[in-house]
């Protein structure tokens, strides 16, 4: 595969860049923004538009294979990159990227990946955000040189078998934590509603405000679920159960326990529920919650997101069972390689498989990721982008159903509908 031309278009990613530190230390909202200033690097206010970098890349002719650069909602937190700037990337790393790419012969995506993401030359890297845009339409142009999808590309290439099995999805509910809870459940949402439990007003003082919350979500799947609906509950806790209970063990699990009985006997996901400070802290700390839970009898499953970044994290947290599930955060891994790599770590050492994002992330990027899921048959998926219920359904579960049918077709003649 050749490339013979590089574009660049700046964009908008589909939410908001959030500055973490200052929304965890009780900034007042006001309206959609938040009055304060803000505590993290790079963050002009707490609250400012995801911005995103296209990369269009010129294969067969004209045709252009393109994907997006951006970061995380929760840049800079966490032991993330820092905040993404279009203006930036484009100032230090376009002459770059054209000198490695145009005119150059890749024989495989992996390859090619390698390559262009070698290390400059005062030894630094790629920033993510660019590893992660420049990897999709990496993998977007040697599906349209070959002919193939791009989950045939993928699989080709890293020895995966080619399923038309379908991958369960998350979806968020964002702020609009009542009215999309009804959305989710009505499109039969596999994992829900995530819940953005990111400040003390929506956890409580001793966490019954989730608790009552957690409650009305699972009264309203049983009150609104349509016969042989079953999803999973998953929220996203921000550290909160942590913070609360200074991240002892034992207490931690008490409310773990609270929460279970809560549920009415849908199944529970609780993802980043305490912030130890640091990698090694968080590695530790799940491993042990995880360890406490199981010892209790708790069937609620632990989510690791914050500190389990890159790929070296990933491979840190599943070896050490420091969470039932991994995120594999797409724009904080970086390349689509690291990503692919990171569910098969998980695979590997029994750990579920979560492959997630960022509503911060575009159509392109959502799309792509797809791909990847449907690949390495990851155990969810995130619906995205965007904190709108609709759009991420529309667009993650409408692409996933397209890719099956086309799979399907290729297996078997008979088959034109993927369920």
């Amino acid at each position: 595969m050749k490339i013979h031309d590089i574009l660049f278009a700046p964009g908008f990613g589909s939410f908001y860049y959030d500055d973490q530190s200052a929304i965890r230390s009780g900034v007042t909202k006001d309206g959609f923004v938040y009055q304060g200033a803000p505590e993290t690097p790079g963050f002009d206010t707490i609250r400012q538009p995801a911005r995103s970098l296209g990369i269009g890349l010129a294969v067969n002719g004209s045709e252009f294979a393109w994907g997006d650069m951006m970061a995380v909602q929760y840049s800079g937190a966490g032991g993330r990159d820092p905040l993404f700037s279009p203006e930036d990337a484009m100032s230090a790393y376009a002459n770059i990227l054209s000198q490695r790419m145009i005119g150059v012969e890749f024989g495989s995506f992996r390859s090619a990946c390698a390559k262009v993401f070698a290390p400059l030359s005062d030894g630094t890297t790629f920033p993510l955000a660019v590893q992660y845009g420049v990897s999709q339409a990496l993998l977007r142009a040697f599906s349209l040189s070959s002919g193939k999808s791009m989950v045939e590309v993928i699989c080709a290439e890293y020895e995966c078998p080619l399923s038309a099995t379908r991958i369960p999805m998350l979806g968020q509910s964002g702020d609009e934590n009542y009215q999309n809870v009804d959305k989710l459940i009505l499109k039969k949402a596999d994992f829900l509603p995530h819940g953005l439990i990111n400040s003390q007003q929506k956890f409580g003082a001793d966490g019954s405000t989730f608790l009552e919350y957690l409650e009305w979500v699972a009264g309203r799947v049983h009150e609104l679920g349509s016969e042989g609906y079953h999803p999973t509950m998953h929220f996203d806790l921000y550290g909160w159960a942590g913070h609360t209970f200074e991240n002892d063990i034992n207490k931690m699990c008490e409310f773990m326990a609270q929460a279970e009985r809560r549920a009415q006997s849908i199944p529970l996901l609780l993802e980043s529920p305490a912030d130890f400070g640091n990698r090694d802290a968080q590695v530790e700390g799940l491993k042990q919650l995880c360890e406490r839970s199981k010892s209790l009898g708790l069937s609620v499953s632990v989510v690791a997101d914050e500190w389990c970044n890159t790929l070296e994290d990933i491979e840190v947290f599943a070896k050490e069972q420091a969470g039932d599930y991994l995120q594999i955060k797409m724009p904080d891994v970086g390349s689509l390689t690291d990503s692919i790599e990171g569910v098969m770590c998980c695979k590997s050492h029994n750990v579920g498989a979560y492959l997630g994002g960022s509503c911060t992330e575009t159509d392109v990027s959502a799309r792509i990721a797809v791909h990847v899921a449907v690949a390495t048959q990851v155990n969810m998926m995130l619906a995205k982008p965007g904190m709108g219920v609709d759009e991420a359904i529309t667009i993650v579960g409408n692409e996933q159903s397209r890719l099956l049918a086309e799979l399907g077709s290729r297996q078997s003649p008979q088959m034109k509908t993927a369920g």
